[in-house]
């Protein structure tokens, strides 16, 4: 096959991984009893009743569904976006202190009121998706009152930066920990990729001044502070002046990192960001290829330099990451290696991680390819979004390359 006759039957293929993707949630994790969506799937999909409901996964729920009803213009992916949508604002949102409860009980009632800002951006994230396949101005006035509350509590405006979790009405916490395999730091990589994902998908709604200056603060923060200037990897843990707490590498956010970034600066067509940013991505991405398995194409989850430790699992989300940001780097290189390493992430995806038998993705394989299944299938961090935001990304990106292809 050509190039066109090979992106095209991808593309194909991941349309149809997608809704095999959401119809999976839509079978199995609506609550009727309770509104919004059951806490917790395990491997065996047994829905546990009971079980908290996090924000992070409704959030989640939303901006998949919101997402892929754009793509698609399916009703179905509508429906449950709004359910997920009236149940974040119903049931999550804190009336008294404005922003977002960190889980509530089955029924709705607040459990850990914490604001990690972590969350705050999936909210943000998934209400700015939300609203462009509703334009409903009370759904952009909650995304766009969000991304205020989360400057005025969280913007370190001395050092940059945002201060990673608050009480419910907004005290530094002591723990700040986002989950408990993380260093107790004030700054964290992870909370700032969500932040900049977040502003430049609400900046495509809302062009405020303050919004784009902040996504360039943010693509700045990443350039100083946070991408490694000789290894390209991503240092992930921050004291609140900038100094690095840790040494480890991890590949799944190094090549989530690579491409958002890319996108970001595109986004707020900053020409220096831009530039900088399209030959650093591909710097990042090279970097976390040095996590692949060469035998399988799979991306290892972490590694521990100081110890001189591989994390030899592989979970689902780093190899969704891996599609998209291979891909993108075949798009600013034109060379055939990245392609190429994009299709081996999907085909180690469709050979280990896809569950042929119990449908969705598994959570991940070990070393010698057996499953996780003490791990849930869906969550708090088990959700469809990076592997729907996989297909997502890839099917636009193939449909604008064989518009130019022509």
């Amino acid at each position: 096959m050509n190039a066109i006759e090979l992106l095209q039957s991808l593309r194909s293929t991941l349309e149809v991984e997608l809704e095999s993707i959401l119809t999976f949630w839509i079978d199995h994790m609506i609550d009727d009893k309770h509104q919004g969506f059951i806490g917790k799937l395990d491997h065996e999909n047994k829905r546990y009743e009971d079980a908290p409901k996090g924000v992070v996964l409704n959030a989640r729920i939303l901006w998949a569904f919101s997402a892929a009803f754009h793509l698609t213009k399916k009703p179905p992916y509508l429906e449950t976006a709004k359910r997920a949508y009236h149940f974040l604002n119903d049931f999550f949102y804190d009336p008294l202190n404005g922003g977002y409860y960190w889980t509530v009980s089955s029924t709705g009632i607040p459990l850990d009121t914490k604001k990690q800002i972590y969350a705050q951006a999936f909210v943000l994230y998934a209400f700015s998706e939300f609203y462009k396949i509703t334009l409903d101005n009370e759904v952009l006035e909650r995304a766009s009152a969000l991304f205020h509350l989360i400057e005025t509590k969280s913007f370190d405006k001395k050092q940059s930066g945002y201060a990673e979790a608050f009480s419910a009405d907004w005290n530094l916490l002591t723990d700040l920990r986002l989950s408990e395999k993380d260093n107790n730091d004030i700054k964290t990589t992870n909370t700032h990729l969500h932040i900049i994902e977040a502003y430049s998908n609400l900046y495509k709604v809302y062009k405020h001044s303050l919004l784009k200056e902040q996504i360039i603060n943010l693509l700045n923060d990443f350039r100083n502070h946070i991408i490694h200037p000789s290894t390209h990897h991503l240092q992930l843990f921050f004291d609140e002046q900038w100094n690095v707490t840790s040494g480890l590498i991890s590949y799944g956010h190094d090549i989530e990192a690579a491409w958002l970034l890319h996108k970001a600066a595109l986004c707020v067509d900053d020409a220096e960001s831009i530039r900088w940013y399209s030959e650093n991505a591909c710097a990042m991405t090279e970097a976390a290829a040095k996590g692949l398995d060469e035998n399988d194409g799979g991306l290892w989850y972490e590694y521990l330099p100081e110890k001189n430790k591989l994390i030899k699992e592989k979970h689902w989300w780093p190899q969704a990451e891996a599609m998209i940001g291979f891909f993108n780097q075949w798009q600013i290189t034109k060379k055939p290696k990245p392609l190429e390493q994009c299709f081996n992430s999907w085909n180690f995806i469709k050979n280990h991680i896809l569950d042929k038998t119990g449908g969705e993705w598994v959570w991940g394989v070990y070393e010698d390819y057996s499953i996780m299944y003490h791990e849930d299938k869906g969550g708090l961090w088990k959700c469809p979004y990076h592997n729907s935001r996989a297909c997502i990304e890839i099917i636009q990106r193939i449909k604008e390359v064989n518009g130019n292809l022509h």
